[in-house]
């Protein structure tokens, strides 16, 4: 209802995370329909033991975190659904499917064109991004103090405030 106040805020980073999913999931689809034109192909990471996930034993302990397949020249059955897809690959001249969701991916590039995507998988007691910029305001509303670390270290959150011209 409009003028309604949401009790969630917006959570962009979901937004964004699953706008670019869908590419992944659209550019498979455009695979599964047409082929790999030209010299497009496309590395794909993902955490073995994401759920739902679906491959060989012998894989999973071979690659007990991540795995990164290739869809170039030898893939078979490639299926997208909307949450996974499906695709058939040769490990030592032995066919295996695997099943992927989406949600499992972490990397995705099309190295002919120079296009890659990162994404965050949540481990079970991770914080999502929106989680870990949720800073209470008593650390927010004073500048930093001079001489200070400026918050360019890795993992730290810095308020954009600190950086705003004052009116």
């Amino acid at each position: 209802m409009p003028g309604e106040i949401l009790e969630e805020p917006f959570q962009y980073d979901m937004m964004v995370d699953e706008a670019l999913r869908g590419v992944v999931r659209r550019a498979l689809k455009q695979v599964a329909q047409h082929g790999l034109p030209g010299n497009h192909h496309f590395y794909i990471t993902f955490k073995t033991r994401g759920e739902g996930v679906s491959i060989p034993p012998y894989l999973l302990e071979k690659y007990a975190d991540e795995m990164t397949i290739v869809l170039q020249f030898q893939f078979w059955d490639l299926e997208i659904e909307e949450e996974f897809f499906s695709v058939a690959l040769s490990f030592n001249d032995v066919r295996e499917r695997l099943v992927i969701p989406l949600a499992a991916i972490t990397g995705f590039a099309d190295p002919s064109v120079k296009f890659g995507l990162q994404f965050q998988t949540l481990e079970d007691g991770e914080l999502s991004d929106a989680e870990m910029l949720e800073v209470p305001n008593d650390e927010t509303d004073d500048p930093m103090p001079e001489g200070e670390d400026d918050g360019a270290a890795m993992g730290q959150v810095v308020s954009l405030d600190t950086f705003r011209k004052k009116k």
